[in-house]
């Protein structure tokens, strides 16, 4: 492949690694692509923000494509996880330290599973206050970060299908297909509240978007040594 065919457009399907930002991955292949081929300028972009502590499938756009992340946005993405009962952190998942414990002995698989169906098809939630979501024209979790108090607005989500695939509690382990706009994170929280106690998102993979699979994607040294190897 050559400088040009990525100037005209690629997509990439990257395999998000642990602590690493969406834009992280983005500037690091941006980088690799400027060296290699000696462009002083090329559009990448993303199309849709995995959270540092989440892992899984970044649809990566270059060139000409990236005008087409917003088509790859509104794809059904699927993910799996697992949530912790029993307590919640502020940004609903382990970025920040658990704020306060609940009780976790009243809950049974069927108290579990009743719960669950109360999310499935078109629902309410509130984004994290610690989430790249854009209010008043600033982010949210700059607010956050800042001490700020913060009224997050609702917003409607599809849940397509939300099963339990592994009861060990206080850990659940569960899949999920929503639409764009979905947050795991608030589900995890909305999830213990359900259940009459506390929950946080203890860990994410994203696993599809649309036809795309993370099985077919590479990590970014991947990307690297792939890149690189094709030049010897």
């Amino acid at each position: 492949m050559t400088g040009e065919d990525y100037q005209n457009g690629q997509v990439l399907l990257i395999d998000k690694p642990l602590h690493w930002t969406s834009f992280q991955v983005v500037k690091k292949i941006r980088s690799a692509l400027r060296r290699k081929y000696g462009i002083k300028k090329i559009k990448v972009g993303h199309a849709g923000t995995l959270d540092p502590l989440a892992t899984g499938l970044l649809i990566v756009c270059t060139g000409k494509f990236t005008k087409k992340i917003h088509e790859y946005q509104g794809l059904v993405k699927a993910y799996s996880g697992t949530l912790k009962l029993g307590a919640t952190t502020p940004s609903f998942d382990m970025e920040t330290a658990v704020n306060a414990h609940f009780p976790t002995g009243h809950i049974t698989r069927d108290v579990l599973e009743k719960a669950r169906l109360q999310f499935t098809g078109s629902i309410t939630q509130t984004p994290p206050v610690f989430s790249a979501v854009k209010q008043d024209g600033k982010r949210l979790y700059e607010s956050a970060r800042k001490g700020e108090n913060v009224v997050v607005k609702s917003r409607k989500v599809h849940i397509y299908a939300f099963e339990l695939t592994a009861v060990n509690l206080p850990e659940v382990s569960f899949y999920v297909q929503c639409s764009k706009g979905t947050y795991i994170r608030s589900l995890a929280n909305d999830f213990g509240k359900a259940v009459a106690s506390g929950a946080y998102l203890s860990e994410l993979r994203r696993t599809k978007i649309g036809d795309f699979r993370v099985e077919n994607a590479m990590t970014p040294q991947d990307f690297m040594d792939r890149l690189f190897r094709d030049s010897d």
